[in-house]
């Protein structure tokens, strides 16, 4: 069994007590933006079940969201669009998206170390990019959480202003009746237009 505090317990042990988890949702879609999250959370901070927020269901992620949010000592996200991503690639995109939601987190708590998923992240403070982070640490787990979640309600929202592409099923991910609205409703403000299907779209016509 993966112990989920191995990672801030070492740093703990050597004096490092504000240590910044981060991740980041919605690298796959081709609409919608790439949203990071950085959490700091308390030294006596315990929550079961708690692991990468893919393998959770939606129901169980709401509930940890609402509680991160509350016992958290810092917790921001940075939002990257669509437009964004077109121009810089996913990528840097989505490390943009990290670096914004950590410098948010450093005007209210001194950053002394970040871990993140498996991301290189150029900062004045140590980073420690992780493989599968948010299954190995329990505070990229509630970035994990953090980001997925407040993804999705920006998806549920625009489901209701474009009810007829699905967002609230696929949250912007190529599935196949996803793919089916696409081409039959066109595109839309949002679309990453560099991705293959949008792309394709894009030239087909």
């Amino acid at each position: 069994m993966i112990d989920l505090y191995k990672y801030e317990k070492e740093l703990i042990d050597n004096g490092i007590n504000y240590i910044g988890g981060v991740d980041e949702a919605g690298r796959g879609p081709l609409f919608g933006p790439v949203v990071a999250s950085c959490v700091v959370l308390p030294l006596d901070f315990v929550l079961d079940g708690l692991n990468d927020s893919k393998k959770l269901s939606e129901k169980k992620r709401n509930e940890y969201f609402d509680y991160i949010k509350k016992h958290a000592l810092a917790c921001e996200v940075g939002i990257v669009d669509a437009k964004k991503i077109d121009e810089i690639n996913i990528y840097q995109a989505s490390r943009l998206a990290m670096t914004i939601a950590i410098n948010k987190v450093k005007t209210k708590i001194k950053l002394e170390y970040i871990l993140s998923d498996a991301m290189p992240i150029d900062l004045d403070i140590p980073v420690m990019p992780i493989i599968k982070g948010d299954a190995k640490s329990i505070t990229i787990a509630a970035a994990s959480v953090i980001a997925k979640v407040t993804r999705d309600k920006m998806m549920y929202e625009l489901d209701g202003k474009y009810p007829e592409y699905g967002f609230k099923n696929h949250k912007g991910y190529p599935t196949k009746k996803h793919l089916e609205a696409l081409h039959e409703y066109g595109l839309i403000d949002g679309y990453r237009k560099t991705y293959g299907p949008v792309k394709d779209l894009i030239e087909n016509k």
